[in-house]
């Protein structure tokens, strides 16, 4: 019989491109057909049959207050009451501004804007103007958005310049990305001896979380911050995922980083079409009207997504409130490391704040190599062993997740439960 998921997904494959809106929805790497969600309510999503799960995706990110929150509901409600967008300056996007520059002491002035991938886009145009230069670095794993400059596969040797990772991207543009392995200071203080003087700009993710969740070495960020500082480049956090979602203050705060440009989405936006990028005034003025580097967008400031991400950065400076999320996310992983353990399967965990990282390897890995050592067949068997039992992960062995102020302990005592019967299931087939 045919689910109304399984319809679904059939209509959509007819006029969508693989049947989604954004490549990992399509649960290619996993298999199956993915649940087409109807609504949310706190921790939980329903789908389209009615089925009802305990979700650990939160939209990639920003539901850290769950899904429908009533102060952030009414928020939106009252905006669009007034109208959806105009174009045209607003009082509550300069509060949102005056918000972003009180909680992140890096940030004099900010921009808004709609998408991460348009954030990350303009702070590396802002960074090449002011500087005048035009080389890039990033970081093999990191994902800063679908721009073209940044969509980049490391070159054969480890100082070698990036090559076009999608088709459609100029092999001229990307000549101008110097790829690095991610957590390794000595190849990153290398690339500034041989090109300390062309960089224009340095953009990590602070914490990883595109290649499921890497954390920083303490001297891969001292350094980053040092070369930076020391070969006039501009030193960019990619904190889109990030951003409130490890602390009051973001990544930077939680490392003591002072980053030159930074850029935020998702939790800023409060489940709505938001992000922005910001940092030092005397980089921030090289931006149009006032100085040469253009950057402009219709739906910027958008009066619905600021009324929903202010509301959202209120409620989230509740005082106790990251302690409190971030013990049950070391909740979540802890009980998933202990059950796996016990079955013998292997298997690694870790939270930082919010989010946490999932890994089918035996140790927690600490770049991109190693991640991909991870045995996703086991993580597909495990995914769907979760999905059935009501408990909605990321499809994909190499995203990090996330768990919401709406999620209860007893709740990560559920999925613990569910998860426990999944690695018995796991070891027990390997066993066969």
């Amino acid at each position: 019989m045919t689910t109304q998921n399984q319809m679904l997904f059939e209509r959509a494959q007819r006029h969508i491109p693989g049947g989604v809106n954004s490549p990992v929805r399509a649960f290619r790497s996993v298999g199956g057909t993915p649940p087409f969600i109807a609504r949310g309510q706190g921790a939980r999503i329903t789908d389209a049959e009615g089925k009802t799960y305990l979700d650990y995706v939160g939209s990639w990110g920003p539901m850290i207050l769950g899904h429908a929150h009533p102060e952030v509901i009414a928020a939106v409600q009252n905006a669009a009451a007034d109208g959806l967008s105009f174009g045209a300056p607003i009082a509550a996007e300069v509060e949102l501004a005056e918000t972003l520059c009180r909680l992140v002491p890096a940030l004099e002035m900010v921009r808004l804007v709609s998408s991460g991938t348009e954030a990350t886009m303009s702070a590396i145009r802002l960074a090449r103007g002011h500087t005048g230069r035009d080389l890039l670095v990033k970081f093999e794993g990191c994902y800063h958005g679908h721009s073209d400059s940044l969509l980049v596969k490391a070159g054969s040797g480890l100082l070698t310049f990036g090559n076009p990772s999608s088709s459609g991207v100029p092999a001229d543009v990307v000549k101008h990305t110097l790829v690095l392995p991610y957590n390794d200071p000595q190849a990153l203080a290398d690339a500034f001896v041989q090109h300390g003087d062309k960089i224009a700009a340095v953009i990590v993710e602070p914490i990883a979380g595109n290649m499921n969740l890497i954390r920083p070495q303490a001297e891969f960020h001292a350094q980053l911050r040092a070369l930076t500082h020391q070969h006039g480049a501009v030193l960019i956090f990619d904190e889109v995922m990030t951003g409130f979602r490890v602390g009051a203050r973001s990544a930077q705060g939680l490392f003591g980083i002072t980053p030159d440009l930074s850029t935020f989405g998702k939790v800023i936006g409060g489940g709505m079409p938001l992000a922005a990028f910001g940092g030092r005034r005397e980089i921030m003025e090289n931006i149009a009207p006032l100085g040469s580097v253009y950057q402009a967008g219709t739906l910027s400031g958008n009066p619905v997504a600021v009324a929903a991400g202010l509301s959202t950065l209120r409620l989230i400076q509740e005082p106790g409130f990251y302690e409190r999320l971030g013990k049950l996310t070391a909740q979540l992983t802890d009980g998933l490391s202990q059950s796996a353990a016990r079955h013998g399967v292997a298997f690694s965990a870790q939270a930082v704040g919010g989010m946490f990282g999932l890994y089918f390897t035996p140790e927690i890995p600490g770049n991109f190599a190693e991640v991909m050592r991870a045995d996703t067949a086991a993580f597909s068997r495990f995914f769907h062993a979760m999905l059935a039992a009501g408990h909605y992960f990321a499809p994909s062995a190499f995203e990090a997740g996330f768990v919401s102020a709406a999620h209860t302990e007893a709740d990560i005592d559920t999925t613990l439960a569910a998860a426990d019967t999944a690695f018995a299931a796991l070891q027990a087939g390997e066993a066969n």
